[in-house]
This record gives C-alpha cells, sequence and structure tokens, in this order.
C-alpha cells in the first residue's frame, strides 16, 4: 500500500491513503540505519510504501519513495543531526514578527537559504503589524525593501484587523506549504482565522519575555477546504545550515548569484578580495547591510556559535 505522511510523533506516523484512509505506522529497524543522517528518516510529506500487520490495523513502513525536495536543518540537541523538518514541498513560508516576540534577519536568512539550497520557493510574512509602533513600521519598511529586492514574496498580515489575510490565503490555495516560525508569531491563529474548521491549539505571549509557548508538538499536514494543504511545525528557536560548502553559500543569496559574474576572481568568496562586486554593492547599499553580515557569518566558520546564540536570544 501507498499513502502520504500526514503527522510525525517520532516513533509513530500517520499515514492517508489514496481513498483517504488513516493508518497509524511505524518504521523498522533497517530503514533507520539507511545512511540518512537524521533524527527523523521519515517526513511529513514524504510519499512511503506499508503493510498492514498482521492481526492489527497498524502498518510497517518499507520504503520512502524519492522526494522532490525537502527542507532540513540543524538538530538543536543533537549537534551532529539533522532534521527533515518536511518533503515534498510547493513553497515555504515563513511567519516573522518584528517583536511579540522578536525575529532576527539572520534567523530570516538561515531560513531563505536553505530553502535555495534546495530549490523551495519562499515567502516570508510579517504578522502582527497591528502591533508595531513607528520604529518597527519603519523597520517593517526596511525589511520588506531587503527581501522584496531579493526576490522574495513578502506580505503583511493582522488578525485583529484583518490585514492581509486574503493575500496569505490565496498564496496557499492548491499548494503543499510548510509553515515556520518562531513560537508565538501567530502561526496558528493565522491559520484558524483562514481555515477556522482546523480549530488549532494557541497560545499567549509571555509579558515579561515576549516570547511564545510551544503550541504545535508534531508537524501535521492538513488539508485546506479552498485547495492546497498546510504543515503545520513546532515553533522553530534555531535553524542551523548543514550540509553547505563556504564556496557554495554565495549561490543561495539571490542578490550575490546576480552580482558575483563582476568579480574580478571567478573563485571570490566576496570577503577580502580586490574588485569584489557583492563587497561594493553592499558598501554602496545596493546590497542590503544585514544580508551581507548574514552572509559573511555563514561563510566565517562561526556560523555554530552564532546558530546557539540565536537560539538563546529566542
Amino acid at each position: 500500500m501507498q499513502g502520504v505522511i500526514q503527522k510525525s510523533t517520532g516513533s509513530w506516523y500517520q499515514v492517508k491513503t489514496s481513498n483517504h484512509q488513516l493508518v497509524e505506522c511505524r518504521i523498522v529497524g533497517k530503514l533507520r540505519l539507511s545512511g540518512i543522517k537524521s533524527t527523523n528518516p521519515v517526513a511529513v510529506g514524504d510519499v512511503v510504501e506499508f503493510e498492514l500487520e498482521n492481526g492489527a490495523e497498524t502498518g510497517i513502513i518499507k520504503k520512502i519513495l524519492p522526494r522532490k525536495n525537502y527542507i532540513i536543518r540543524k538538530s538543536v540537541n543533537l549537534a551532529k543531526q539533522t532534521q527533515i523538518i518536511a518533503a515534498n514541498l510547493d513553497q515555504a513560508v515563513l511567519i516573522v514578527t518584528l517583536d511579540f516576540p522578536k525575529t532576527f534577519p539572520r534567523f530570516i536568512d538561515r531560513f531563505l537559504v536553505t530553502a535555495e539550497a534546495y530549490s523551495i520557493p519562499a515567502t516570508v510574512v510579517f504578522n502582527k503589524v497591528d502591533l508595531y509602533d513607528e520604529n518597527l513600521l519603519n523597520d517593517l519598511e526596511f525589511y520588506t525593501l531587503v527581501y522584496q529586492n531579493a526576490g522574495y514574496q513578502v506580505l503583511h498580515t493582522s488578525v485583529p484587523d484583518d490585514f492581509g489575510l486574503a493575500d496569505f490565503k490565496q498564496i496557499l490555495k492548491d499548494k503543499t506549504s510548510l509553515l515556520s516560525g518562531h513560537s508565538g508569531v501567530g502561526k496558528s491563529t493565522l491559520i484558524n482565522t483562514i481555515e477556522p474548521k482546523l480549530d488549532l491549539k494557541t497560545s499567549f505571549i509571555s509579558d515579561s519575555h515576549h516570547q511564545g509557548q510551544h503550541t504545535t508538538t508534531f508537524a501535521e499536514m492538513f488539508a485546506l477546504s479552498f485547495g492546497g494543504n498546510i504543515i503545520d511545525t513546532p515553533g522553530i528557536k534555531g535553524f542551523g545550515l548543514v550540509e553547505m560548502e563556504q564556496e557554495e553559500i554565495g549561490d543561495y543569496f539571490p542578490e550575490i548569484l546576480a552580482l558575483k559574474s563582476a568579480c574580478k576572481f571567478n573563485n571570490c568568496l566576496h570577503l577580502n578580495e580586490p574588485q569584489c562586486a557583492v563587497k561594493e554593492a553592499a558598501e554602496e547599499g545596493t546590497f542590503a547591510f544585514t544580508r551581507y553580515e548574514s552572509y559573511l557569518s555563514f561563510v566565517s566558520g562561526n556560523e555554530e556559535d552564532n546558530f546557539r546564540k540565536d537560539i538563546y536570544a529566542n
């Protein structure tokens, strides 16, 4: 039998068949040892083959079919392990807030670089804009231009003001979308507003730390009544880069990829090399300094330390 992973709880996986039957399945030892260096060899969105266990309504996953793509991050607790967040995506949608809680630009850039590396179109959604004061609105304008100029679709949303929700709904229509972001950015509230029947659990933000509480425990796929599927994920504190060589990271910044042919040296890393078009653009302000700083962090070899700092900052 064949189906798509709808939910992962770590040891059991909910598989949806073509006739919409849901079967609870587990994986066998050989699949665990198949060379996938991940804390979760099977991810939500995977297409799998499984067999029903004798005398039971549960199944055993025998095979993962080839993925068209997947998005992966470094495991927070296991430095040498990775975590596949979801597979077979049409797009990745990152929900961020400039405050309540704060999302740092480097976190956004890690997510976008990873999406680029695995050929997944990405959108950035700035949520809770109704809470922004004048300074935050100025920051919102700046970062909107930064990511639009990089080639990304950017949305602004506010549930209380019913602002941007029609556009948010439209980008999800008829696509399989990963929704990600820190705990507390309003991801579940946004989903509930455009698809009330899902009634996902939400929680309040801590007044003392402006941090969100985890409400989504496991990754899970939900069908949308207006077409498409969303994969809701637990709030992510950190998003560590994996499987990237120093010389290829620049190709995952669309701005750098567009400029690098103008550099004097073909192997330019855009650090201290002479006649570097990327560095010149950063100095002139045509390449956003926040994006360039993220790039420098990613290629410096100190990204592991920065990744850990960002985790504890949230």
